[in-house]
């Protein structure tokens, strides 16, 4: 139970530090028993959802009562007075350090071994890190002295107390320890399986609120894993068994991270269990096998795209996670200045004619080509899709996945596809001179065809295609634009800062004019909220070409790419660098990202 004495020392430190105002704390003084039942409601919708059935007890802190007004700061634009402004400072008012947590950073053995999980849920109490015997320890309730006083005795260590918000700290309890025992349990369980998948050896997921303690141990770590996943941003996951023990890493923003080390005894369960959801063979484990799982997260449907391959310690799983509203953006959040747009949705505009998008694995093609037909969807249209296999199942979409073993190649389905009257034609990617040729003459016939080529640049795919035996002079009548991309980390704007290029720097970067000068640009520190990275998010970066009059006649007499290049850029084409460097400037992305996936 809250006090009100303490709520009311709070209100005293916010209007010390300028935060809250005496009539909002008057405000506070009549309403709070009100605001404490609200949050009580919600708070226990919110935690069942991550604990399933069991009974919840829930206490409302101080802090909590106050946030949940949601005042704005006095002299601020709008600012509102959230539980982290609060807690941060109520801990400098305490003198404890105030943290925010990463979840990426933590220990899971450290989290879940040193405090017992109904006392950490109880205390509301994290372990952080431990150096040498001191244990770095996150609370919530800076003004429980009796607490405090007892950890150094209850750990066995010297503690050092640091303050985090309460939503934070409770979450990590309830991720953490409900993960841990389902893996303990799952592990006592297969305790005498015997992994026949390790060479070295000679010998529908459930809704949220529908998962119950009574549940099998397994069931419940991989719903644990795919939620941590979800919160945290992840585009993939990947479940890889080693000699030892099985390894649990996300990749988020293009970089992988380790979240997880396992037994290695739970491994094949856990692979069985998302194999069983995504309607695989889970007996079969010699083999790769694709499947895809379809879930929902925060009222968003969610599709999964799982693949299994055997390696000498087992069987890797790696499951894609395709969210909706990353892969169906608006055109303009994809990352193009306003030329390049404008030039861009000149090309969707058309009624026929081939629109390619080129670049490497990761480099954001789908979300491209599946914003693209996005864009152009209306019941008055028929977009059909070849894809292998589908990357995300989208009804407004006619979507066709290949089967080379009977006989379902993209060059057959692209023909099958021109029966079935289509006005828009996505084909995943012409890999083929079959391929080439169909595409080439379903835009010849008045189809409007979006493809993929795996090329470093724009002018690269002509190449390709003339490589693919594409006719030059067809291809020249049928082809638009080409639009080469990538896609580069974007600065936090919670630890954004700047500094100057070193002359070393403007050299690499090759900017005319910018020789002797200072310039300055962005880059983030580090922080929780990016995980130290100083990155959060990806934009693209483009090279968009539109084919004139000059590159037909280039493309009809089989120019090499240079030469296409050197005439688009003086048309006002900007290379991947150019493009880049652009965005360097406005304070986008970074010196590092620019060199890191741009090449002149």
């Amino acid at each position: 139970m809250y006090s009100v004495q303490l709520l009311e020392r709070i209100c005293d430190i916010l209007i010390a530090r300028a935060l809250m105002h005496e009539g909002q704390k008057r405000d506070v003084q009549v309403r709070h028993s009100v605001q404490e039942k609200r949050i009580l409601l919600e708070k226990r919708q919110e935690i069942r959802k991550l604990v399933g059935k069991r009974k919840v007890d829930y206490d409302v802190s101080e802090i909590e009562i106050v946030a949940s007004f949601k005042f704005p700061i006095p002299s601020t634009q709008n600012k509102i007075l959230t539980e982290q402004i609060i807690t941060r400072a109520v801990a400098e008012e305490t003198g404890y350090p105030f943290v925010l947590i990463d979840p990426l950073s933590l220990d899971f053995r450290l989290v879940t071994s040193i405090l017992p999980g109904p006392f950490a849920e109880r205390h509301l109490v994290v372990p952080l890190k431990l150096y040498r015997n001191t244990l770095t320890l996150a609370l919530a309730h800076p003004f429980d002295t009796e607490l405090i006083e007892q950890l150094p005795k209850i750990t066995n260590r010297k503690v050092e107390i640091v303050i985090s918000p309460k939503s934070d700290v409770l979450r990590i309890i309830l991720e953490y320890h409900g993960f841990r025992k389902s893996v303990s349990m799952a592990a006592a369980e297969f305790h005498d399986t015997v992994d026949l998948g390790n060479l070295e050896q000679y010998v529908k997921m459930k809704a949220v609120a529908e998962i119950d303690p009574g549940d099998r141990p397994i069931v419940q770590a991989v719903w644990y894993l795919f939620n941590y996943a979800f919160d945290q941003r992840a585009s993939d996951i990947h479940i890889e068994p080693k000699r030892d023990i099985s390894q649990v890493r996300l990749r988020i923003d293009g970089v992988l991270h380790r979240v997880h080390m396992l037994p290695k005894v739970v491994h094949p369960a856990i692979v069985s269990r998302i194999k069983t959801l995504a309607r695989m063979d889970i007996a079969e484990k010699r083999r790769p096998q694709d499947g895809r799982i379809k879930t929902s997260y925060r009222d968003t449907e969610v599709e999964l795209r799982v693949n299994t391959v055997p390696t000498a310690f087992g069987e890797k799983v790696v499951v894609r996670i395709f969210d909706p509203t990353v892969l169906l953006q608006d055109i303009g959040a994809l990352g193009f200045f306003p030329e390049e747009r404008k030039i861009y949705e000149s090309f969707l505009a058309r009624s026929n004619g081939m629109l390619l998008i080129t670049g490497p694995t990761g480099s954001g093609k789908t979300t491209t080509l599946y914003t693209s037909m996005q864009h152009i969807a209306s019941p008055t249209i028929n977009i059909a899709t070849i894809e292998d296999p589908i990357e995300m199942v989208h009804e407004e979409f006619n979507q066709v996945a290949v089967h080379p073993k009977i006989g379902l190649t993209f060059a057959n389905a692209l023909r099958t596809l021109l029966r079935q009257d289509p006005d828009v034609i996505m084909v995943g990617e012409i890999r083929d001179e079959e391929t080439t040729a169909q595409a080439i003459q379903a835009a010849l016939t008045g189809h409007f065809v979006l493809s993929t080529l795996h090329t470093n640049d724009a002018s690269s795919a002509i190449t390709r295609l003339l490589n693919l035996n594409a006719a030059p002079f067809l291809l020249a009548s049928v082809l638009i634009g080409v639009v080469a991309q990538r896609l580069v980390r974007t600065i936090c704007p919670t630890c954004v800062t700047s500094t100057f290029l070193s002359q070393e720097e403007l050299f690499a970067l090759n900017i005319p004019g910018a020789e002797g000068r200072r310039l300055r640009v962005r880059y983030g520190e580090g922080c929780p909220r990016c995980r130290g990275t100083g990155y959060i998010g990806r934009t693209g970066v483009f090279e968009v070409m539109p084919i004139n009059r000059k590159i037909q006649e280039l493309i009809s007499t089989r120019a090499p790419a240079a030469d296409i290049k050197r005439e688009a850029v003086s048309e006002g084409m900007l290379t991947l660098r150019e493009y880049a460097i652009k965005k360097l400037a406005k304070g986008i992305t970074t010196y590092e990202e620019v060199m890191r996936l741009t090449d002149e």
